[in-house]
């Protein structure tokens, strides 16, 4: 079978890929019943793949056999290129922990170097998120990565980690007709770090296929990936706006003689910060090379956007940010509340009770300024707490992000929320902030800042500009929180 070649694109110089890449997510569908796929079948199906121009494949940790599968593919085609992601639990980043985990991947790949391994963490009130890509920042320049990649990053964050010094390239986050959040803060953060895309959910679990045009709404769901993306659809206005979008998509469909699925994907391809869409493939199941070569023998036009545009308007739009779904209500994922898998995660901060005064708790951030000046990080009053001034430190004494006060900003606020849940309080019980800023021109930057954490409960709130802060610093942050019944 002789298949049209997919468009390429360049993440840098040296590394250039296929913009369909090979998702191999479902292989842990596959191998539920606890049998693993035959890793030399499964690389036979995948090399078709690779001979077609299809050679840029997308795995991770926790997708089953994917990586064992693909280490017999590069046997068969080295110069196929391996994306992989690494997922720790939150908790300390030490340099071996770091290095123990990207070992695990060399190993299973059976490569010298990775080509892309990407990052994912659960809660960015645990500042070890950063930590952990500064090693493997460290791990790029020995020569162990080739790049570095991050998953599920919101705007914020993403430019946390580049305005840090993190050399990141891609971010892989969900994008499609109905979740448009990635064309928000997200696309301005990427175009002016020069970080690319890599989109997956592209047709919301098949739901944005001819399929279910002018079906009902179903009462049951077969697989996990239908209950994640019908959470979508009720977030984004429900049945009747999701049909009106797929009807939309369908008219164009017809229009270029393509499929449903092809516009659906077109559309977050055309995007210019989006590098390559992930299309999952069930090794020696399905071969979507056909199909998904027609991505590239047709361009939706200006009146095809406008008729996209027109169903958009009758959606509402997926609340939060890139990634939020995993870290705030409501959790569009295929288990619903994840409330309590983020409560497992280890508090940032170690708790004492004051010694003679049992009802008074303490966070102790480890900081020797904490015993050289006599303070803690947080103190717990009965329902009262009170987080010190808290600047954007790192360790024992490291800047973050020095020049970028917003970054800076992000930062502090993830370690004052922090703080606030080791002592038994949320981000909605903080009733008060005051900011001190070194320079007054940083106000809006800073408060936008302050703005997508409190827009919806709205603390009490001073804001002031001081002649300067202990160390280089731009802004420095207290807080209050009140922790409710």
């Amino acid at each position: 079978m002789t298949i049209a070649r997919p468009e390429r694109v360049r993440l840098t110089d040296e590394l250039a890929i296929s913009r369909v890449l090979t998702g191999l997510w479902q292989v842990a569908d596959m191998e539920r019943d606890g049998a693993d796929l035959d890793p030399d079948k499964a690389a036979d199906h995948l090399s078709h793949y690779a001979e077609s121009g299809f050679d840029t494949f997308d795995m991770a940790d926790h997708y089953g056999s994917a990586e064992v599968i693909v280490s017999r593919l590069l046997q068969r085609r080295p110069e196929a290129l391996a994306f992989t992601k690494w997922c720790p639990p939150p908790g300390p980043m030490s340099p071996a922990t770091v290095r123990a985990g990207v070992r695990e991947r060399l190993d299973r790949l059976g490569v010298a170097r990775v080509d892309l391994l990407q990052f994912h963490w659960w809660s960015f009130e645990h500042p070890a998120w950063l930590d952990a890509l500064h090693e493997l920042a460290a791990l790029r320049d020995d020569g162990l990565i080739r790049e570095i990649g991050v998953t599920n990053f919101d705007a914020a964050h993403l430019h946390l980690a580049l305005a840090d010094g993190v050399p990141v390239r891609t971010n892989q986050v969900a994008c499609s007709l109905l979740d448009r959040r990635f064309t928000g803060p997200l696309a301005e953060t990427c175009e002016r770090h020069g970080v690319r895309l890599l989109a997956y959910g592209t047709v919301c679990g098949g739901f944005l296929s001819e399929r279910w045009l002018g079906q009902p709404e179903p009462e049951n769901l077969p697989d996990w990936s239908k209950m994640k993306y019908r959470r979508f659809i009720e977030a984004a206005g429900g049945w009747e706006a999701y049909q009106a979008v797929l009807s939309a998509a369908a008219g164009i469909a017809a229009k270029h003689r393509v499929s449903v699925t092809n516009v659906a994907t077109r559309w977050v391809l055309e995007q210019s910060h989006v590098a390559g869409v992930i299309i999952g493939v069930r090794p020696g199941e399905s071969d979507h090379r056909a199909d998904n070569v027609r991505l590239f023998g047709f361009a939706l036009d200006n009146g095809d956007r406008a008729v996209l545009a027109k169903a958009f308007a009758g959606t509402a739009r997926i609340p939060g940010d890139c990634g939020d779904e995993y870290r705030t209500h409501p959790f569009l994922t295929a288990s619903g509340d994840l409330s309590h898998h983020l409560s497992a995660v280890p508090a940032a901060y170690r708790t004492d009770t004051m010694p003679g005064h049992p009802a008074v708790r303490r966070a102790m951030s480890g900081s020797e300024w904490e015993t050289i000046a006599g303070y803690c990080r947080a103190r717990r009053v009965g329902e009262r707490i009170l987080v010190s001034g808290t600047t954007a430190t790192a360790g024992a004494d490291r800047v973050v992000a020095p020049g970028d006060a917003a970054a800076q900003t992000t930062y502090v606020i993830d370690r004052i929320i922090g703080a606030v849940s080791a002592l038994g309080g949320t981000v909605d019980d903080i009733v008060r902030t005051r900011i001190y800023l070194t320079d007054i021109a940083d106000t809006e930057a800073v408060s936008a800042v302050h703005g997508r954490v409190f827009g919806a409960s709205k603390p009490a709130n001073t804001l002031v500009a001081v002649n300067d802060l202990a160390g280089d610093y731009l802004v420095e942050i207290e807080a209050e929180a009140i922790v409710s019944a």
